[in-house]
């Protein structure tokens, strides 16, 4: 696959070929986390060798045709547009590979045209089911739903299983049909599979999995352990589709940090997932909120918001034992937050991170940010930088004191490190004196003022936010979900006016 840049025409797409720049597709990788990783790194590739070139004299872009000069250096091939009948999935024939592949290419935006439960929906966030669980229902039909998991439903396909996490539904859609028009506005929020299909779910088996358990069984969290007795570490996966945490993801992790606490471990590491640490309250699951009788979104976000304190509060005081935020991916709004409730944060370089939450309607915020982002750069760095409302890279976060450190060139490199320094943390000799250092400011600290007066307070601000007259949250919110553009270019940004 490849990046090209083009020169800006009327029409789109249509300019002349500035640079090209290609890459190896990533094994398994969905169309979401290739922009996110490898399109993303290409990109600044492919622009940097075009600005090269915008010399006078130089070499001209060419037309999109091979022949000119660029595209004669840089040989290429042009695909066309995937549309949804290259797509559709063929249940009785076609493999868990192949179905896998499909749901992949057209992750994020715009999924895949299916049924379910003879419903039109578009399908999302599909993982492989284990031969262990696929042979439990060998007799049943390729496309049959069969049980659910977490956000999951498991549905059979010719060869094996798998779990389809998120769904977004239709109104009036045929699957068969090449290029769909898009969704009703009401339609756009995708969610979790058993939140969308509740009543049917809810008649079929559940496929609990504990938190320590073998590779390839798939959950949204998982527990490792590595290293000797004595110098043990435990590592927390809780992989969340788009890093978006709803109230019950936030209950479940809270749960898994309360357990681990009966592991004999001296580090534990919070991994988060891949593609993302965490980015906080679950949007679209608030906002889907509206459509139940008897609930709200304002009811829904307080919630989530209080969900998300309680696991933030474990991080804070699990002492003892190291805890380590390892940033895989990006992190934004409270999910940031958690991940500085650790004692350790760690990031590789190419995450980014938005430590704020003004952009959602002059939202306040909670998860303790008001305790743990002063206690890292103080009082007046933290008002300015909840002010600036702008991402910051791994090594600015670093250089600002939100981070310990940023290493590793890609993300596997990182979690490879991130390993062999958390078993270095869990073996020092002088681990028992840091613990009790650790316990000694946890308590000079909630002397001074109790995480729960920190709490209380941040909840008074967003408790105006989410049920006060100003309805900014409510509206912001509304935006993001359904991707309406703003009116204008934020003040943040436009800094002249």
């Amino acid at each position: 696959w490849g990046v090209t840049v083009l020169q800006a025409v009327e029409d789109m797409d249509a300019g002349e070929v500035w640079a090209w720049e290609p890459f190896a597709m990533r094994p398994g990788a969905s169309k979401s986390s290739l922009y996110r990783r490898e399109v993303t790194q290409t990109a600044v590739v492919a622009v940097l060798r075009a600005l090269g070139r915008f010399v006078p004299g130089s070499l001209r872009p060419g037309p999109q045709t091979t022949g000119n000069a660029i595209a004669a250096s840089e040989p290429g091939q042009w695909n066309p547009l995937m549309r949804q009948n290259d797509r559709r999935i063929v249940w009785p024939t076609d493999t868990t590979a192949t179905i896998l592949q499909k749901i992949a290419a057209a992750d994020g935006s715009p999924g895949v045209l299916d049924t379910l439960f003879d419903q039109p929906c578009r399908l999302f966030d599909a993982h492989p089911a284990s031969a262990q669980v696929a042979a439990r229902f060998s007799a049943s039909t390729p496309g049959s739903v069969l049980a659910r998991r977490g956000p999951a439903l498991l549905r059979r396909t010719l060869d094996g299983a798998l779990w389809i996490g998120h769904v977004r539904q239709e109104d009036d859609a045929t699957p068969t049909q090449a290029d769909p028009p898009p969704p009703p506005a009401a339609n756009v929020l995708k969610l979790a599979a058993t939140r969308v299909f509740a009543a049917q779910a809810a008649a079929l088996p559940e496929l609990a999995v504990p938190l320590m358990r073998e590779d390839g069984e798939w959950d949204e969290l998982r527990y490792r352990e590595f290293g000797p007795d004595g110098a043990r570490v435990g590592w927390l996966d809780f992989d969340f589709h788009n890093g978006a945490m709803s109230e019950r993801q936030c209950l479940r992790l809270r749960d898994a940090l309360r357990w681990v606490r009966t592991r004999p471990t001296q580090v534990l590491v919070l991994a988060g997932g891949q593609e993302f640490f965490s980015n906080g309250i679950h949007l679209h699951d608030i906002e889907a909120a509206q459509r139940v009788a008897g609930d709200s979104a304002a009811d829904a976000s307080w919630r989530n918001i209080n969900a998300m304190d309680d696991a933030a509060l474990e991080v804070l005081t699990l002492t003892d034992r190291i805890t380590i935020a390892a940033l895989h991916g990006n992190a934004g709004a409270g999910g940031c937050f958690l991940a500085l409730a650790a004692d350790v944060v760690w990031a590789h370089a190419g995450v980014v991170l938005n430590p704020h939450y003004k952009n959602m309607g002059n939202l306040y915020g909670s998860e303790y940010w008001t305790y743990s982002l002063p206690r890292r750069i103080g009082e007046a760095a933290s008002r300015a930088l909840m002010q600036e409302r702008l991402p910051l890279t791994a090594a600015d976060a670093v250089s600002r004191g939100l981070l310990d450190a940023t290493f590793g060139l890609s993300a596997q490199d990182f979690g490879e490190q991130v390993q062999e320094r958390a078993l270095a943390l869990a073996a020092a000799h002088n681990l028992a004196h840091s613990l009790a250092q650790k316990q000694a400011q946890r308590d000079q600290d909630e002397a001074h003022k109790p995480l729960a007066t920190y709490r209380t307070e941040e909840l008074q601000r967003m408790h105006r936010n989410f049920y006060g007259f100003d309805p900014s949250y409510h509206v912001a919110r509304h935006h993001f979900v359904y991707r309406k553009p703003h009116a204008w270019t934020p003040r943040h940004l436009a800094v002249h006016r």
